[in-house]
């Protein structure tokens, strides 16, 4: 056990490279066993969602060689065993493995995934894009689920909410199923797009990724293939916020701009000013922050993922700024630490309303979930004093070498083992 600690205060300055997108790369990895003999990914953020997907991989006998900035997955021995609690509850990418293994052997057994806990998560979306494939889905009292099929044949199928997950675990089973599948109303993320590149770069045959309708004609096998894993919009977000609250001429570089758009809107509205680049963005401190109101929504809309991070840069803003949280349930665990920092922070239903400027204080907390982990380090970080920060084992599973890019732009922050 680990627990993060930062004596807040001290200007960020310097430059923070992006990894690869975590979102991305917890989706390749599953998919990667779809070749039919090497796969090999590039970019692959270090974090310990990553290890945990290997983990799962080496279980399935196929082997991972970790380079410097790349993994070669070769397929020759793959075989198919259910993927146990133990590994399936680690994370909630686990579930990609559904998709993948269906299509591969026309069979699953896995237990039901994990991740962070912010309200109901089913995976209802994706067992009933399972069914119209033509499986069958048995669910065991234990949590394990048995996914089977004669035969994956193409079929219409529409999502009742544009998920990232059903939308890529659908793509991944419908890329042998015989004849044609379309998925309507599919989401658009960027990511998504990165997942259809690399099947394509096997020799899959899928069209439309990044629009609401996605077509799949399924093929016989998928060959070799490669991927670079696309910069994490998230994580730039996250640092980008650090900036507005305690850089000076920070450089957040290795970014898509367009990806993180939104947040760049909100930014304007906030009158915050930036400098942005072709692949990076610089940011100070900024002065006068002006409240704005966010709705999260699916990509392009403002991610569900940057808005706890973005509170803390409310908190701020001189006046009264509103936070609707459309996409999960119960995605407030930051807040009740947050306020114990120094916020004034009402919550009805999910909504937040923030009211600033507030100064914030050094003192004990704990991550409930990634994102609320990453808000609270950047609430530390601008707060008098110091700050513990407990669970940080959520927060490593998706923010690659924080301590050293912290430490490296003027932070104080170190990890302590308890």
């Amino acid at each position: 056990m680990q627990q993060l600690i930062i004596d807040g205060g001290k200007t960020l300055s310097g430059t923070i490279k992006i990894n690869g997108a975590k979102n991305s790369a917890v989706a390749l990895l599953p998919a990667a066993i779809l070749a039919e003999n090497t796969a090999t990914l590039y970019e692959i953020p270090p974090i310990t969602d990553i290890d945990v997907l290997i983990d799962i991989i080496e279980l399935l006998n196929s082997e991972c060689i970790q380079e410097e900035n790349k993994i070669v997955i070769k397929n020759d021995n793959l075989k198919n065993v259910t993927i146990p609690q133990e590994l399936s509850q680690k994370l909630r990418a686990s579930y990609y493995f559904m998709g993948a293994l269906l299509a591969k052997f026309n069979h699953v057994e896995i237990y039901f995934p994990g991740g962070c806990n912010f309200g109901s998560r089913q995976i209802d979306f994706h067992l009933k894009g399972f069914e119209s494939l033509g499986a069958s889905v048995t669910i065991l009292e234990d949590g394990k689920y048995v996914i089977d099929a004669q035969e994956l044949k193409g079929a219409d199928i529409y999502l009742d909410f544009p998920s990232v997950g059903a939308t890529i675990n659908l793509i991944l089973a419908a890329t042998k199923a015989k004849g044609k599948t379309v998925l309507n109303n599919a989401a658009k993320e960027p990511e998504i797009i990165n997942v259809v590149n690399f099947l394509n770069s096997m020799g899959a045959k899928i069209i439309g990724a990044g629009t609401s309708t996605i077509t799949i004609i399924g093929v016989d096998k998928l060959n070799d293939g490669f991927s670079e894993v696309i910069p994490d919009r998230i994580e730039a977000g996250t640092y980008i916020i650090a900036g507005a609250l305690i850089g000076d001429n920070l450089k957040i570089e290795n970014i898509i701009p367009q990806h993180i758009s939104s947040l760049l809107t909100k930014l304007k509205e906030m009158n915050i000013p930036y400098k942005l680049e072709e692949d990076s963005i610089t940011i100070s401190k900024a002065h006068n922050i002006k409240p704005t109101n966010i709705t999260t929504l699916v990509y392009p809309g403002f991610p569900t993922d940057l808005a706890q991070p973005i509170t803390v840069l409310l908190s701020q803003a001189a006046g009264i700024s509103i936070i609707e949280e459309t996409i999960y349930k119960k995605r407030m665990g930051h807040v009740a630490y947050l306020n114990k920092m120094g916020c004034h922070i009402e919550i009805n239903d999910n909504i937040e309303k923030i009211t600033g400027p507030t100064n914030l204080i050094g003192t004990e907390v704990e991550a409930s979930d990634l994102r609320a982990g990453a808000t609270l380090f950047l609430a530390a970080l601008i707060a008098d004093g110091k700050t513990v920060i407990r669970n940080v084992e959520y927060i490593l599973r998706g923010y690659a070498n924080i301590v050293n890019k912290l430490s490296n732009v003027g932070a104080k922050i170190y990890l302590e083992e308890i």
